[in-house]
C-alpha cells in the first residue's frame, strides 16, 4: 500500500493538471458592449443582440460573458468606458454608434471591434473600405442610396401638395453635406425644393426652425446623426410648435412623439452583429469581414402626433407601415 500511495497521488495531480488545461482551452469568451446612451434606450438593441447570440448557441452567463458599458448620454465619457473594457481584456467590443466606434478605435488596435450601426464608416475613418475594412474593425453601415429618395416619396405621399422640404444637418460635417447633396438630387427628380436647416447646437435650433418656417417649408427630414439623437426631444417639440410634418431616421424619435420614421431596422443590425462576433471568435479577422449594408427597413408612424398637427395619414401609406403608435 505504501508503494501504491505515491502512484495514486501522481494520478490525481495529472488529472488536475489535465482539467485545468481543458478549462483554459475552453475559455469563456468575454464580449464588451459600448453604448453612448442609457440602458433604457438601448434595451431593444441589446435584447436583439442577445437573441442573435442565443440563436448561435451562446447563453449569457454560461458559455459567454457580456460586459456592458453605458455613457448615459455623455459621449465625453466614452474613452473612459472603453478603457474599462480594454483592461478587462475582452475578446470583442461591440459598439452602438460612430462616436463609440471612434473611441474604441483610439483605445485599441488589437481587440476586434464590431459596430452595429455607422453613418459613414469609410468617411469617418473606421474602415479603409466597405469591401476590405482592414485593421481590427468591421460592422454594419446605415448608408443606403435609396433611403433619401424613399423618405421624400413618403413625405410627398403623406403631405398633400408638398413643394418645399427642410433638411436638418450640421454644416461642416462631411456626411451631413453629402446626405444633403444626395437628397437634393432626389428632391429635384420629385419636383421638390430642398431647404437646409443647419444648427451647431441645441441653442441654434429655435432660430433655425424659425428661419425655415419663414421660408414656408411644409415638411422636414431629420438626417441620422449623434446630434439629432441627443436633441431629439427638442426637435420634436419644435416640429410640434411649427406643426411641421417630419420624418426621422429611427423609431426612437417616433416613440418620443415624432411623426414618422423610415430607415434600417437597427434591431436587425444588432441581431446580425452576433453573427460577426461568432465569426471573430472562431478565428476570422475583422479585416477579412466586409462591412454590411442595410437589407431590412421599417416604417413607423405615430397617429397621435399626426392628429395633433392636423395631418391625416393616407391609407396607401398606412398599408406599408411596420409599426403604428397610437
Amino acid at each position: 500500500m505504501r508503494k501504491t500511495a505515491p502512484l495514486s497521488i501522481l494520478v490525481v495531480v495529472l488529472a488536475a493538471a489535465m482539467i485545468a488545461e481543458a478549462q483554459q482551452g475552453g475559455k469563456v469568451p468575454r464580449i464588451g458592449v459600448l453604448i453612448p446612451g442609457s440602458r433604457a434606450i438601448a434595451k431593444p438593441r441589446v435584447k436583439a443582440f442577445q437573441e442573435g447570440l442565443r440563436e448561435l448557441g451562446y447563453v449569457e452567463g454560461k458559455n459567454i460573458v457580456l460586459e456592458y458599458r453605458y455613457a448615459e448620454g455623455r459621449p465625453e465619457t466614452l474613452p473612459e468606458r472603453v478603457d474599462e473594457l480594454v483592461q478587462l481584456k475582452v475578446d470583442v467590443i461591440v459598439t452602438a454608434t460612430s462616436n463609440a466606434t471612434q473611441a474604441a478605435k483610439k483605445a485599441t488596435t488589437t481587440i476586434p471591434v464590431v459596430f452595429a450601426t455607422a453613418n459613414d464608416p469609410v468617411g469617418d475613418g473606421h474602415v479603409a473600405s466597405l469591401a476590405r475594412p482592414g485593421g481590427n474593425i468591421t460592422g454594419f453601415s446605415n448608408l443606403a442610396p435609396e433611403l433619401n429618395g424613399k423618405k421624400l416619396e413618403l413625405l410627398k405621399e403623406t403631405v398633400s401638395k408638398l413643394t418645399r422640404v427642410a433638411f436638418l444637418l450640421r454644416w461642416g460635417t462631411s456626411i451631413g453635406e453629402q446626405r444633403f447633396n444626395e437628397t437634393e438630387i432626389a428632391a429635384k427628380n420629385l419636383g421638390l425644393r430642398l431647404l437646409p436647416l443647419s444648427a451647431k447646437g441645441n441653442e441654434d435650433l429655435e432660430s433655425a426652425f424659425s428661419a425655415v418656417n419663414s421660408a414656408d417649408a411644409e415638411a422636414l427630414i431629420v438626417s441620422p446623426s449623434t446630434f439629432s439623437i441627443e436633441h431629439r426631444r427638442r426637435l420634436i417639440e419644435l416640429t410640434a410648435k411649427y406643426r411641421l410634418p417630419a420624418i426621422y431616421p429611427s423609431p426612437l424619435f417616433v416613440e418620443a412623439g415624432g411623426l414618422m420614421s423610415y430607415g434600417p431596422d437597427l434591431n436587425n443590425n444588432w441581431r446580425r452583429a452576433a453573427v460577426l462576433v461568432d465569426k471573430i471568435l472562431k478565428g476570422t479577422k475583422p479585416a477579412e469581414i466586409p462591412v454590411e449594408q442595410p437589407v431590412k427597413f421599417e416604417l413607423v408612424i405615430n397617429l397621435k402626433t399626426a392628429k395633433q398637427i392636423g395631418l391625416t395619414i393616407p391609407p396607401t401609406v398606412l398599408a406599408r407601415v411596420d409599426k403604428v403608435i397610437k
